[in-house]
């Protein structure tokens, strides 16, 4: 039986995410105590908006354990349909890789970065799009944020790149345009340095569910250029190097 306060905190973000609402972490229906309860709250609102997609991003907490949140609305190779925009809305250019190979939790070893690449299938150029319920994000309470999709409000997956480029040490330019305006241009840059970092992290902690990292799950790894703000509804074109561009609507 589920606790009535995972419940209703569910219902809650559903409910500032039809509104375009955001309210201050005080006012949220209850507070998650333990990573395990947050991403309880996350599958129980992807339960009510019906979202049964096998996308998620890897990030970190601050005191340093991996942690997962599904990505939702999951768009794969845009079309001219556009993409919502809300007010205090980021965007973030990243890569995101699809696994042929499941990567089962591990009690007897360590997986190397070599493990997790030769899981990987394909590399795409995408873009997360940011935005959370919680006006503050998770700047009081990291838990809430994380049940909050750790602010995904959405992401785009654009074209195929080479495998090559998950490298560490590539120094890609990295292009960025909002309405035609440049928002960002320098090269390409992980938090880490190596875009397969968190997802390494993520594979090895053991306390993960074991239907975790199955073959054909995408993972989106990290942003490459920061958080930048979305303004206004925008024509989104982002170019990666001589790899890859995608170009998309957000209305």
């Amino acid at each position: 039986m589920l606790a009535p306060d995972i419940i209703a905190l569910a219902h809650q973000f559903r409910s500032l995410r039809l509104e375009d609402r955001q309210v201050l972490t005080n006012h949220l229906t209850s507070l998650p105590s333990t990573i395990e309860e947050a991403v309880e709250v996350q599958r129980q609102l992807s339960k009510l908006e019906g979202a049964d997609v096998p996308a998620w991003k890897v990030a970190k907490s601050p005191d340093g354990r991996p942690v997962v949140a599904p990505l939702y609305p999951y768009l794969d190779e845009p079309s001219d349909a556009p993409v919502a925009w809300r007010k205090g809305m980021k965007i973030e250019v990243e890569i995101a890789v699809s696994l042929d190979k499941d990567l089962p939790v591990q009690t007897d070893r360590a997986y190397e970065r070599s493990d997790i690449e030769a899981a990987v299938s394909e590399v795409y150029l995408g873009a997360e799009l940011v935005w959370s319920g919680i006006a503050e994000g998770g700047s009081v309470s990291f838990l809430a944020f994380l049940a909050d999709r750790l602010g995904n409000a959405g992401y785009v997956r654009g074209p195929a790149l080479p495998l090559a480029i998950l490298q560490p040490g590539s120094n890609i330019p990295l292009k960025l345009w909002l309405n035609k305006q440049v928002a960002f241009d320098n090269a390409a840059q992980h938090p880490t340095k190596d875009v397969l970092t968190w997802l390494c992290e993520y594979a090895n902690d053991r306390s993960r569910p074991a239907s975790s990292l199955k073959a054909g799950a995408v993972i989106t790894t990290g942003s490459l250029c920061g958080a930048v703000d979305v303004h206004d509804p925008s024509q989104v074109s982002i170019q990666l190097g001589e790899y890859a561009a995608l170009k998309f609507l957000l209305s």
